[in-house]
Formats: C-alpha cells, sequence, structure tokens
C-alpha cells in the first residue's frame, strides 16, 4: 500500500497514509529510508511490514480523477463512426494492396508449389529408405567392420519394408478416397488440389521467409512506455541522475501511457518533488524531448494540467502521435451549415491535434493574424468574421489590404468596406476607423447615461444592448501592413496607428471587436505598441523563433508556443494564443469563398428582417457589384472604386490586372473604355481631374448609375 508523509503529495490514484506523529527518516531524493520507490515512481512500503497495521495511522481517500475506461475514440458516436470508417478504409486498401499483386502471387505460389512438391517427394523418399541412416553405414564400411554393417543394412531393409507397406498403403487409399470424389462430388478435389498446392507453396518458399502474400508498408506505428518518457526526460535534464540508478528520481506515472486513438498516445505526468522543475520547464524542452523520443515536434503535445482540472504546476499531459496529426484534410467549419449565430458564444475554430474542437469568445477581446503567405491567415480570419456575420445585430467595418477577391462578399453586409492599399483606399481606411471612433464614443455616451443598477459589473450584456441600442461592431483589416508601408508621411502613419490603437485599447468594453492581420509583423508593418493591446493571435508558420514571437509574444517561443516548428504542409495549421500561457496548435475549420458567399447571403437575409441593413451593404448599386448580377466588368471596377470618387482609366486597368489578371491581363484601355461602354457607363465626362492631373477617367457615379439601371433579381 503506497505511503506518504504528511508534507508529501498525492501521486496518482492511491491510498494516503497519514501518520499522527512524527518520525525521524533520513531522507534523500524526498523518500524516506523505510520505503521502497517502485520503476513507476509510486512509493510503496515493503511487502514484509506493509502486513502489519500501523499504529496511529489513520487512512484517508482523497478525491482523484480516475483512468480512462475506454479509449477517447469510443467515449463517442462520433469517435465510433471513425474508427469504423478507418478500418473500412484500411481493409480496402489492403484488399486493393493484394488484388493489385495478384499476378505476382500466382506465378509465386506455382514456382513455389513445383519446389515444395519436389522437397515433399525427396523428404518421402529418404524416409521410405531410410536416408538418414546412410552416413552410418557408410562410416562402417570405412572402417572395414562387416558386422557392424550388415546390421545397419538389416535394420534398414525391416524398415524399408514397414514404410513402404506404409505409404503404399496410404496411397491406394487416397486414390480410392479421390475416386469416389471425382464420382460423386468433383469440386471436392479442386479444393483439396488448392490445398496441397498452398502447403507445397509454404514448404516451397525461402526458409526465412514462407509467406506468399508482400507486407504492406503501413506507417510504422511508435511504441511509447513509463521508460521511454524516463529516459526522454532525464536526457534533456529535467530529472537528476542516471536510468540504472534504482534510487533515482522518476516521473510519476499518474496516468500511464495507454493508446489515445488508433494513432497517438496520451499520458498524465507528475515531475518528481525534490526535482526543481516546473511544467514550463517541460513546454520550454518540447523539440528536446520530440528528439529524445523520435518524433518531431509537431507530434509531441503538451499540456499543463491546471488546478481547475485536478493539476498543479509540475502535472503534465503527453500526447504523441505516431504521424503528423495536421496533415490529414480539415474539417468543415460548422458555422456553413448555421442560420445565424449569437456573437456572445465562443466561435467554433477548428481542431487541435488531439481532434479536439477549439473555440475561442472574440467577445472583449482583439485579434492578431500573423505568419508567412499562402499558409492560411485569410481563411483563418473569415471564421470570426463569419460568425459575426451570421448575428444580425454585429455592425462590419472591414479593410482589405490586399485588394483581391478573398473578402468580397463582406460588400453585402458590411457598413463599410474598403479594397486595395492605393491612395484613395488609404483615406477610405481613414474615414472608416473615423466613423468607427465616432461609433465607439457615441456608445461609450450611451453607457453613461444607463443606471448603475442596470450594468452592476460595468460592462455590456445582450439585455442592455437590446434595451438602449448597443450593438456590437467588428473592425477587421486584412493585410495591415500593406497600409501602414505605403503612408510615406510619419505623422500622417503615426495618426493611422493611433487610430487602430484607440479602437483596440478602449473598443472592447463598449462591444468592437478588432480584427487585425498582416504577413509581416516585424515593428515596422504593425508596431509593437498596437500588438501589445491585443490578447488573441493566431500565427502560421514563420521562419523562426524571433518572427513567431513577434506575433504571440515576446519569449512565448521559450514556453512552447512556436510557429516556427511548422512546415510548408501545414496549410491552415498556427498556434493559436488565447493569454500569457494558454496556446495550441491548431488546423482551423475549412470555410471556402463559395461558403462565405452563402454566410454572407443569409446575414443580409438576417439584417433585412432585422432592420440593421446600414451603410455601403445598403446601397443597392454596391450590393449588385458583389452580387455579380450586372456585367462583370463593370461589378470588378464598381467594387475597386468603392473608395474612389473617380479614377483614371490607366490606373482602374492596373488595378483590375492586379485583382484578376487571368481576365484582364490583355486589356488595353481602348478595350477597357469599350467594355465599360458596353456594360451601360455613360461617362458624364471622358476627362478627370485627380491631384491636378487631367486624365481620360471615370466617375463612380457614372459607374453607380449603370449598376441601378440593371433590373434586380426577385
Amino acid at each position: 500500500m503506497p505511503v506518504q508523509g504528511p508534507e508529501d503529495e498525492t501521486r496518482g490514484n492511491v491510498v494516503v497514509l497519514h501518520k499522527t506523529e512524527p518520525a525521524s527518516e533520513s531522507v534523500e531524493h524526498g523518500v524516506p529510508d523505510d520505503e521502497v520507490r517502485t520503476r513507476d515512481g509510486v512509493l510503496a512500503v515493503p511487502e514484509s511490514e506493509a502486513v502489519e497495521p500501523l499504529e496511529g495511522v489513520v487512512v484517508e481517500f482523497e478525491e482523484r480523477e480516475l483512468p480512462a475506461l475506454l479509449p477517447v475514440w469510443a467515449t463517442s458516436r462520433a469517435g465510433i463512426e471513425a474508427y469504423i470508417e478507418w478500418r473500412t478504409r484500411w481493409a480496402k486498401h489492403m484488399l486493393a494492396f493484394h488484388a493489385i499483386r495478384s499476378p505476382k502471387y500466382t506465378v509465386r505460389i506455382v514456382v513455389r508449389g513445383v519446389v515444395g512438391t519436389a522437397r515433399g517427394v525427396a523428404a518421402l523418399l529418404g524416409w521410405v529408405f531410410d536416408w538418414e541412416a546412410r552416413p552410418l553405414r557408410r562410416a562402417a564400411i570405412a572402417q572395414q567392420d562387416p558386422a557392424t554393417y550388415l546390421a545397419l543394412l538389416a535394420h534398414r531393409n525391416e524398415r524399408v519394408r514397414i514404410r513402404g507397406a506404409i505409404t503404399g498403403g496410404t496411397t491406394l487409399v487416397t486414390a480410392g478416397i479421390m475416386a469416389v470424389e471425382a464420382a460423386m462430388f468433383p469440386p471436392a478435389l479442386l479444393v483439396e488440389g488448392v490445398m496441397a498446392l498452398g502447403v507445397a507453396a509454404w514448404w516451397g518458399g525461402p526458409a526465412e521467409e514462407h509467406g506468399v502474400l508482400d507486407a504492406p508498408d503501413l506507417p510504422i506505428q511508435l511504441d511509447l512506455s513509463a521508460e521511454d518518457l524516463n529516459e526522454a526526460f532525464r536526457a534533456v535534464g529535467l530529472l537528476k541522475g542516471k536510468d540504472e540508478d534504482e534510487n533515482a528520481p522518476r516521473l510519476v506515472m499518474v496516468q500511464r501511457p495507454m493508446r489515445d486513438t488508433l494513432t497517438s498516445w496520451a499520458a498524465v505526468i507528475d515531475l518528481p518533488r525534490g526535482s526543481g522543475k516546473s511544467a514550463k520547464d517541460v513546454l520550454a524542452k518540447r523539440d528536446q524531448l520530440a528528439a529524445e523520443l523520435g518524433v518531431d515536434e509537431i507530434q509531441l503535445d503538451l499540456r499543463r494540467v491546471r488546478a481547475a482540472r485536478g493539476g498543479h504546476a509540475g502535472r503534465l499531459s503527453v500526447w504523441v502521435s505516431d504521424d503528423d496529426p495536421y496533415l490529414d484534410d480539415p474539417h468543415p467549419s460548422p458555422l456553413e451549415e448555421l442560420e445565424s449565430f449569437d456573437i456572445w458564444k465562443p466561435v467554433p475554430l477548428g481542431r487541435d491535434a488531439r481532434g479536439n474542437p477549439v473555440r475561442a469568445l472574440f467577445l472583449w477581446q482583439s485579434a492578431f493574424y500573423g505568419g508567412l503567405m499562402r499558409r492560411g491567415k485569410t481563411a483563418g480570419q473569415r471564421l470570426p468574421v463569419s460568425a459575426g456575420v451570421l448575428d444580425p445585430s454585429v455592425k462590419h467595418y472591414l479593410a482589405d489590404g490586399k485588394g483581391g477577391s478573398d473578402w468580397r462578399p463582406i460588400g453585402l453586409v458590411a457598413h463599410r468596406y474598403v479594397v486595395g492599399a492605393e491612395e484613395e483606399d488609404i483615406y477610405g481606411l481613414e474615414a472608416m476607423l473615423d466613423e468607427a471612433i465616432d461609433d465607439m464614443e457615441a456608445a461609450y455616451a450611451k453607457l453613461r447615461k444607463i443606471p448603475m443598477m442596470s450594468q452592476p459589473d460595468a460592462k455590456l450584456t445582450p439585455e442592455i444592448c437590446q434595451r438602449y441600442g448597443l450593438q456590437i461592431t467588428m473592425v477587421t483589416i486584412d493585410e495591415l501592413q500593406e497600409y501602414l508601408t505605403a503612408i510615406s508621411d510619419q505623422k500622417r502613419k503615426d495618426r493611422l496607428i493611433d487610430r487602430l490603437c484607440r479602437i483596440a485599447r478602449r473598443g472592447p468594453a463598449a462591444g468592437f471587436i478588432c480584427n487585425f492581420a498582416s504577413q509581416r509583423p516585424d515593428a515596422d508593418s504593425v508596431p509593437t505598441r498596437l500588438r501589445d493591446i491585443v490578447s488573441i493571435r493566431f500565427c502560421t508558420q514563420v521562419v523562426d523563433r524571433a518572427s513567431s514571437d513577434m506575433v504571440l509574444g515576446k519569449g512565448r517561443a521559450a514556453q512552447g508556443a512556436d510557429a516556427s516548428i511548422l512546415a510548408e504542409e501545414h496549410k491552415g495549421v498556427g498556434v493559436l494564443s488565447l493569454g500569457a500561457d494558454n496556446h495550441v496548435i491548431v488546423k482551423h475549420d475549412y470555410l471556402n469563398l463559395p461558403a462565405f458567399m452563402r454566410i454572407c447571403e443569409r446575414g443580409r437575409t438576417l439584417r433585412a428582417a432585422a432592420g440593421t441593413l446600414t451603410g455601403d451593404a445598403a446601397d443597392e448599386a454596391l450590393t449588385a457589384a458583389v452580387l455579380g448580377t450586372i456585367p462583370q466588368v463593370l461589378s470588378d471596377a464598381l467594387n475597386l472604386m468603392r473608395s474612389a470618387d473617380k479614377m483614371h482609366t490607366t490606373d482602374l486597368l492596373n488595378r483590375l490586372v492586379n485583382y484578376d489578371e487571368d481576365s484582364y491581363g490583355d486589356w488595353s484601355p481602348e478595350r477597357l473604355a469599350e467594355e465599360l461602354a458596353m456594360a451601360g457607363v455613360q461617362r458624364s465626362t471622358t476627362q478627370v481631374k485627380i491631384k491636378g492631373v487631367n486624365r481620360n477617367g471615370y466617375h463612380k457615379s457614372d459607374l453607380m448609375t449603370a449598376a441601378d439601371s440593371f433590373e434586380r433579381p426577385s
């Protein structure tokens, strides 16, 4: 029975014995002399001493979580279905694998059958004619011992007579049975022939390989044990002593390593008392531990077990996958199937390495997405925006510095939508932020008038929003660095940053959610004073730890939140940080552009019914440009001129080429003018004056008039 002193910590699901009187003990590594440490790190009294009850000892059972009765996959319908699906795919794979090789197997069986038959006939002849005793007879001849030779020869003749009779009789009986089968049930001969050929092929194969089928090259499964963990922790300096030293401190296995799923292991461990190490020290050496366990960092998931879950500063959950858990197809976003969403609830974002859904509450917080291009930042940023779109009470401000089509559907619901990072777009962004700040100040003015009894916690609630006409507002900026690097005037840039910081710092209490993204999170592109305000951060693959810290926060890589361990294959995968000591690697849910369009269409319908369709989204011409119910060139041109009252033809064409090179790459200014004229654009003037330069161009009002002339779909 495990025994501990009053100051010892319960380890695992053990009975704790508290001594009523202190006893003098010489302790080495925290282990009393009269106790023995087992290989599992559990303290136990020697059997000879444990038989007799101890006086003055009170037995108490402490509340502890019991180990899981079933693996994780067997605890839910989804897990069981996934298991059955995997087994089915495995069976299909094996069937196809061997079916493709069936001609090879046929040749192999025939060849081995011939060889096996020859070996069998040779073995039978050797048995009948007593070939095994031939060396003895030859030895008697060599020694010129006729008496011994004659005795061996007589013995051999007797054996041949008996064995010949047995062989002959067996052959006759077998032939008779086969004759009867041939007359009464011929298929039996075929079955027996196949069986005989199989036996012959088995005997005819190489001595070290009797099997006929090839072994498929299936993924190698990791074998994880308590000793593996102890050796790895000791190798990286998290445990003292040597493995062969029985008195060396060892990890306490709260939950021993066990198969968590078909392709992963899980364990819960405690660091031993007296090691001077904490869970933070372990997280900082994740890459070294992965190397010692023989896996990639992405396959090892280490997490602290907090007190709320029965843990402490030295308890961790360890999860190890046989292969990369983030290379599977992404999970479809549940937002795609929802008719509406409540932004006051956590937003579904994706799945962690263990397949658990990850959600985050964006209310009261701001978010920042960073990392290399083409790694899925925009797709991840789109998820909280989609949740806000499905809540008709949420007001959207969005600016897309990239100027592509990734955010085009948001024009159906956004109060303000800026596309591109040209000079006129920067003016549009500044105007958008000024309007958002005015909304924020108006919200605070309303909050100050609300009686304290109605808001005892001095914060918004759904009831307060509904009663006093307040609303949640999302300010989303994609490719923020495009705007900041395009401004050459430092004072103007500082004013823009001040606006962003003001909304991110003061906005959350008034229901403002900031959602920024940038490829380059350095101080020049996105100032530290802005990033430091943001609490939710998501980082896709970056080149090094320093870049990861720029997105997730200084020193986070040393704590285990390191996006530089991600590979190029990890599209849509990133490190999600929800606080100073809360991070997880997430593969975000899949929500493509057509699905986002359907969500925005539902969001527009919800807002129309709720009367919350305002700003740009309420403009029928701009909406037609988003929906594509007008000619494509007119739709694209109108989208790109959202923030510009007028634009020169050459500038408009350049932006169209940047927006869709496949469609507009070979167009000339004359071709553009012809196409817009065919789309119904009648220019009030062919020359437009911009910054003192008078050139051929277009007025936005002329494009909107042309768009309004088209009949709207019912």
